[in-house]
């Protein structure tokens, strides 16, 4: 088995100290340094952590940051203080970081490329510290699966989402549709979908639902094919499958309605607040992370009505599949303060936390009993609840994908082949069977 402890197995157990939060320096600070107090190392005195995220505006920052406050306020001995990078520079600069010796003691990273992370001697090992307390219950299954590498945790999920349907009510009694009854099969998508559907000339005033807006062709044909994505359960690639196929046919069938110039000219006029096409009324139904109801929160008028389901299945007892991402905490390999950064991870993810986080942000939290006490929080109105409500159902057929070893930048070619499907280049079959020879080669090339 990859050892990858070093410097992790000689640090004594954690206490029995309440887990509190904090903010404030550089967690490789040498620990014998006296002319800086403020980063003593495990010895009980002060120690400084940095704590890099991607949250730089909105309610996630204002959460974030109000909760490190809360920690520094009552933790004697840990100070965070919280520094924000840029989304696409983070994990960059953070390889530049763990690379020169100075990364930070905590950062959030994306859920799906932990184990290349801990391959590469780029994550701290926190198997030690979880063997204190076995915390994997707290959090969902397919969550904690992805923070394993050889058997061992190398980060602690943080947050989750789903893809759902989201569902103009309004809309649905206009067309004669029962709002409480959306689709629950993609025939009974395609049929509503006709039903909304409001053709002027040669536009159109309103597109009942087309599948690519904001939902990859991915999640459809894992949605199609009984949850299983572009590799099955024992790593075998799985793309060029019957049930795939079904599905990519299904989707260039809905381009093929609605004219692929059609379906770019709207595309290109998509934009964000009441310019949303699902706001304005263009779009009817349109498949979202279950988050986008942050959007709809901020920017929708106030008598603006929707409805929220999940992903339709293929057919009748397929299954309502469904994908999700996500991100977690890690602790990069050699730094100073591997325990304390530990035991702001356990604050962070704690479920008190978790919850006042998602109660700002509407993420689905890694925390299990979190969202289950969201769903319930008399202080959120009945649509924020209906939201965690539908997450909490969603996640049990959500599945979450991450990258395997030996296929890195396997998506690039994935959709290659997909892309040119849609262009008209191939057809489905052909597209995905090319796609299928190419990530295997690339398997090949990597055992």
């Amino acid at each position: 088995m990859k050892n990858n402890k070093t410097g992790l197995y000689k640090l004594a157990a954690l206490t029995a100290t309440p887990l509190i939060l904090a903010a404030c320096g550089n967690g490789n600070s040498d620990a014998e340094d006296t002319s800086n107090p403020g980063s003593e190392g495990a010895s009980g005195e002060q120690v400084e952590l940095e704590f890099w995220s991607f949250w730089g505006s909105g309610p996630r920052r204002d959460t974030i940051e109000a909760i490190i406050e809360d920690f520094n306020e009552t933790n004697d001995t840990i100070t965070v203080e919280y520094v924000y990078q840029p989304w696409g520079d983070i994990w960059t600069k953070a390889l530049a970081a763990i690379a020169g010796g100075n990364a930070p003691d905590v950062i959030v990273q994306d859920i799906n490329s932990v184990r290349q992370r801990a391959d590469a001697n780029q994550a701290t090992n926190l198997q030690a510290f979880i063997d204190e307390e076995d915390i994997s219950g707290e959090f969902y299954p397919q969550l904690w699966e992805t923070v394993l590498f050889e058997d061992e945790a190398y980060a602690v999920p943080f947050n989750t989402d789903t893809q759902v349907l989201f569902y103009n009510l309004d809309a649905f009694e206009e067309a004669g549709l029962d709002p409480d009854s959306p689709p629950a099969t993609w025939d009974e998508l395609e049929e509503m979908a006709r039903a909304l559907d409001q053709e002027s000339g040669e536009s159109w005033e309103q597109i009942g639902f087309y599948p690519r807006w904001n939902i990859g062709a991915d999640v459809w044909t894992l949605n199609a094919d009984g949850g299983t994505s572009w590799f099955d359960e024992e790593g075998n690639v799985a793309i060029n499958t019957p049930e795939k196929v079904d599905a990519l046919e299904w989707m260039l069938d809905w381009q093929d309605y609605y004219g692929r110039d059609t379906i770019t000219q709207y595309e290109a006029e998509f934009g964000s607040g009441v310019a949303d096409p699902f706001i304005s009324g263009l779009v009817a139904m349109r498949g979202q992370n279950i988050n986008y109801y942050t959007n709809l929160r901020e920017n929708a008028p106030d008598d603006f009505r929707f409805g929220v389901a999940p992903l339709p299945e293929r057919e009748e007892g397929s299954g309502n599949w469904s994908w999700g991402g996500g991100f977690v905490l890690e602790i990069p390999e050699n730094t100073s303060h591997p325990e304390e950064s530990y035991e702001f991870i356990r604050y962070l993810t704690s479920t008190d936390v978790q919850e006042r986080f998602g109660m700002n942000s509407f993420d689905i939290m890694a925390n299990v009993e979190a969202n289950e006490n969201l769903a319930d929080n008399t202080e959120l109105d009945e649509r924020a609840q209906m939201i965690y409500d539908m997450a909490n159902q969603n996640l049990e057929q959500t599945v979450i994908t991450p990258v395997p070893l030996n296929a890195p930048d396997y998506l690039s070619l994935v959709n290659t082949q997909i892309d040119a499907a849609f262009l008209g280049e191939k057809t489905a079959e052909e597209a995905l069977e090319d796609a299928q020879n190419s990530v295997e080669n690339l398997v090949e090339q990597h055992q």
